[in-house]
């Protein structure tokens, strides 16, 4: 089912989850495993990442086909305008439109690993604002896109930037968008009410990470530029060693974060699984009462 009939057609706030394609065999049937549990909170489709420098594209396309073949979920498959051309990208979109796939995350994605800033390839794509109607002409795909409510880290601009940005996204085909993880909700807030003040009218839906561990999360944030607020520190530097302390106080702070987004009428939820279920089920469990 396309992203735009699933938005369209929702009566209450959408559950999505994201996974990144395992570069190992072992990581996969861990993969189909944790897919088959969060079968169970019902989740409105399942994206799966192009991988950093787009070093997992046909690990990409075959978990996309897979769970478009066997599971029933629908699948959106991200793709990144990285090392590949015009050609290179009408291929691989024919064969996502010959396996039924109908939904599409379009992104300028990450340089590869070793090399400094992102380099568009002779005959390929510099910004997903140019894939995405390219995306347009190749089939009768949904487009989500993605936004960064605290700016992108490589944007001189700041927020301000990502909102001229997800407007031309809009503009040019993009049906939703689905933002970086953030952790202050007031941001997410101001992010949105900029966004309606500049026309942006397609749904935005809060990108949420469950918090396992907080080492990572401080690695992670350093890179996208999401800001880890001084009240989150102080809740996770004393129990940053117990991991089952953090994965428990994880679960609390999201869930409560997710309340308070979905009171405040977010379209939906998507979580940053990193190819687990735990997290994702219980916070999805403490929030049935809005779901």
């Amino acid at each position: 089912m396309k992203l735009s009939e699933i938005l369209a057609s929702a009566n209450k706030p959408l559950i999505s989850c994201e996974f990144f394609p395992p570069k190992t065999d072992k990581g996969e049937e861990n993969l189909w495993q944790c897919l088959k549990e969060l079968q169970t909170i019902h989740p409105a489709y399942i994206s799966v990442t192009y991988g950093a420098g787009g070093t997992t594209q046909d690990r990409t396309r075959g978990i996309v086909t897979r769970i478009k073949e066997e599971t029933g979920l629908s699948p959106v498959a991200h793709l990144t305008c990285v090392g590949a051309t015009k050609e290179e990208l009408a291929s691989l979109l024919a064969d996502y439109r010959a396996a039924g796939v109908e939904n599409i995350l379009a992104l300028r994605g990450d340089a590869p690993e070793g090399v400094d800033s992102f380099q568009a390839v002779a005959g390929g794509f510099s910004h997903a604002t140019d894939l995405i109607p390219f995306l347009r002409e190749q089939g009768d795909f949904s487009i989500a896109c993605a936004t960064y409510p605290e700016g992108h880290p490589e944007s001189a601009g700041g927020v301000a930037d990502d909102i001229r940005y997800l407007k031309l996204k809009q503009d040019r085909g993009a049906d939703c968008a689905v933002t970086q993880y953030f952790f202050d909700n007031e941001a997410f807030f101001r992010f949105r009410d900029q966004c309606s003040a500049a026309s942006i009218t397609m749904p935005i839906i809060p990108g949420i990470m469950p918090i396992g561990n907080f080492d990572q999360i401080v690695r992670f944030s350093s890179m996208c530029g999401a800001t880890i607020p001084t009240w989150l520190h102080q809740k996770m530097e004393p129990i940053k060693g117990d991991l089952d302390a953090v994965k428990a106080m994880g679960i609390e702070l999201a869930a409560k974060q997710c309340r308070e987004l979905l009171q405040a009428d977010a379209p939906g939820l998507h979580f940053y699984t990193l190819n687990r279920s735990e997290a994702t089920i219980a916070i999805h469990n403490q929030l049935t009462d809005l779901l």
